[in-house]
C-alpha cells in the first residue's frame, strides 16, 4: 500500500483533517495536501515525526513488509 493510502488511513482512524495532521506534525496544511496528492513526499524529519506520533515504523508507512525488508 503506498504511503499516501497509509497517511489517509492514519487520518481516518484518528478523525484528522489535513489541517489537524499538519498541526500535529508541525508542517503547513499545503504540505500535507501535496503529500496526499502525490506531488511531494515527506522529508526525513516529517517521516520521523509521523512514525513517532502515530506509532508506525518507516517500513509500515511506506508499505514495506517485514519479509521484503529482510531482503534489502
Amino acid at each position: 500500500m503506498p504511503y499516501i493510502e497509509i497517511l489517509k488511513q492514519i487520518m481516518a482512524e484518528r478523525g484528522l483533517s489535513q489541517q489537524g495532521l499538519a498541526d500535529i506534525l508541525g508542517v503547513n496544511q499545503t504540505t500535507v495536501s501535496q503529500w496526499l496528492l502525490g506531488n511531494k513526499k515527506p522529508g526525513y524529519d516529517s517521516i520521523a515525526s509521523i512514525c513517532d506520533k502515530f506509532d508506525v515504523t518507516p517500513n509500515e508507512l511506506f508499505g514495506i513488509s517485514d519479509e521484503l525488508a529482510g531482503m534489502i
